[in-house]
Formats: structure tokens, C-alpha cells, sequence
């Protein structure tokens, strides 16, 4: 059967879709819609509150391996920065949010989030977190697994510490320590990030 190409009246039609499709493939950015930015369909709210305080969306990145999209993430800081050495600097509430886009056993989060600590800390700093880590291993591996569509925040709230919240909800008591925090949010933008390109993207290079 020979194939009929588009007559010469639908052709700027035609052209139109075409570009468009294209352009759809090669613009990477997240998008801007009524106050959200959208990464990979994962939407996250340009501002947001935590512990009272009204904190911005600093950056959003998406952790991927090979093809398979693991979570896509989000730094929520109380002014803007690109960064990372004023961002585990600054003082007040700060949240990391992750959008999962898998179904992850929470054992492997505790492998990675233990594996990150290690790699941005001193072992000074991963003896003095011990206990403290142990206890947010256990918040985490008492949910069992985390799945496709679950947002996990982890916040950190002034004379209170690290809240874990999955979906919203508080999981156990705070862990108090700024520096626990700090061990936390290194694992996305310290020296050695889990991910270069999540890093920079948390830190605004994505979008800003």
C-alpha cells in the first residue's frame, strides 16, 4: 500500500504538531502551573509551611538510574540559595520532599540514607550520629515500604529536630540535632551527593 503524505492544505498543521512533539521531547526543565513546578508529572508547591514558618522551593530534581526513575525531589528553604555550603548553613525550618515514582522496601532506604551519612561525614560525625541514626532507621523501617505516589518529607523543625512524615503524617518523635539534619541533607547536596545532577538541580541550576 503507497502512503499518502498530508496534502499541501494541512501541511502548517501538520508542521505544527510535529514541532511541538519535538519540543516536548527535548525540553528538560520542570514546568511552572498556578503556583507548583513539575518534574517528570510529580508536582511540588512553590511554597509551603512548616513549623509556622513559609518556606520556598530552592530547587527540584529527579534521582534516576540508568532508565528507571526512582523519586523525584524537592529542597524547601526559607530564602533561595544556589549554594550548598548556605543552604546546610541556614538557620530555621527546612524540608526535603521526595515523590516516589517505585515501590522502595524501606530497607533499602535505610541502606542508602546510612551509606550517605558515611560518605559526607567524619567519622567523627558518624560515631556522634549513631544512636540517633539508628533511632531514624527504625522510623523508616517500621513503614515496611514505601510506594509509587507516596511523599515522603523529611523536615527540620528549630528546638525540635528531624520529623519524618510519610504522606503527611508525623512518623514517631522528633530526632533532635541540627547536625543530624545536616548529615541528612548532605547526602542530596554535600561534596559527595548521591547524585551530581540531583545536587545541582536541588540547588536551583535546573530552573533558576
Amino acid at each position: 500500500m503507497r502512503h499518502r503524505s498530508a496534502s499541501p492544505s494541512r501541511w502548517p498543521l501538520w508542521f505544527a504538531i510535529t514541532a511541538l512533539s519535538l519540543l516536548a521531547l527535548l525540553v528538560g526543565p520542570p514546568a511552572f502551573a498556578q503556583g507548583r513546578t513539575v518534574v517528570e508529572g510529580q508536582a511540588f508547591d512553590n511554597q509551603t509551611q512548616v513549623a509556622e514558618a513559609t518556606l520556598k522551593l530552592n530547587g527540584v530534581g529527579l534521582r534516576a538510574v540508568a532508565w528507571i526513575k526512582g523519586y523525584a525531589a524537592g529542597l524547601y528553604l526559607g530564602e533561595k540559595t544556589s549554594q550548598s555550603a548556605t543552604a546546610l548553613a541556614a538557620p530555621g525550618p527546612k524540608r526535603i520532599q521526595m515523590r516516589m515514582m517505585q515501590n522502595v522496601p524501606a530497607a533499602e532506604f535505610v541502606k542508602a540514607f546510612g551509606k550517605g551519612v558515611a560518605r559526607n561525614s567524619t567519622p567523627q560525625q558518624v560515631q556522634s550520629l549513631q544512636e540517633r541514626m539508628q533511632r531514624f532507621d527504625k522510623l523508616l523501617a517500621d513503614i515496611g515500604q514505601v510506594n509509587k505516589g507516596d511523599v515522603v518529607d523529611l523536615d527540620y523543625l528549630p528546638h525540635q529536630g528531624l520529623v519524618l512524615r510519610l504522606n503527611g503524617k508525623p512518623r514517631g518523635e522528633p530526632i533532635a540535632g541540627d547536625d543530624l539534619y545536616a548529615a541528612l541533607l548532605r547526602i542530596f547536596i554535600g561534596d559527595k551527593p548521591v547524585d551530581e545532577r540531583l545536587k545541582a538541580s536541588l540547588l536551583g541550576a535546573a530552573w533558576s
